[in-house]
Parts: C-alpha cells; structure tokens; sequence
C-alpha cells in the first residue's frame, strides 16, 4: 500500500481525507484515523506534508504486515471521525510485535 491508497481508502469510506497517527497505547499499536482532514482550511499540514506523512504511515503498515487488518476494519466499521473523537483500529502484530515495541 502507498500514501495514496491510503488516502483513497479514507476518500471513498468517508469522502475526506483525514490524518492518520501512529500511536502506542499499554504495549499496542493503534492506527488513529483523526478528525482534522486535508480540505479543513485548518488543517496545519500543506498538501505536499501530509502526502509524505501518509506515506510514512504507509510503509510502516506494510512493514508489520496490517495493511488487511486495517483495510477490513475501515470497511467493516460504522464509526466515523469526529472533533475530539479518533477512529481507533488495534494492530496486531503477533509474534513480531516485540520487534517493533521497546518498553523504556
């Protein structure tokens, strides 16, 4: 997957391209599919940004091999983005996730 299927995937889900983070939560990855999108004239990042931020995104989804639980899950869910509410998609990384998760 590349930054602009994930884009795509977000556009014909919800029609907006909204920011995802990466984010580790009590020992798990969470994909967070954020309120504030690319056509909110307040989003804070400039196109150029957030297509490379998606493509960041991106790689490390294909790293961990979760680009189906992430595309099954935005397919199946009902919920939707919304100011101060993220949508939360829980990674799981199996056997590898001590790979990828160092407890300081």
């Amino acid at each position: 997957m590349t930054g602009q299927e994930l884009q795509e995937l977000l556009l014909q889900k919800w029609g907006r391209s909204y920011d995802i983070q990466l984010r580790r939560t009590k020992g798990k990855i969470f994909v967070l599919v954020m309120w504030k999108y690319l056509e909110q004239a307040s989003f804070p990042l400039s196109e150029g940004e957030y297509f490379a931020h998606l493509e960041q995104v991106a790689n490390y989804l294909n790293a961990w091999g979760s680009v189906p639980q992430v595309t099954a899950y935005l397919e199946k869910t009902r919920e939707r983005p919304r100011l101060g509410k993220a949508v939360s998609i829980p990674l799981d990384l199996g056997d590898r996730a001590s790979e990828w998760i160092i407890d300081n």
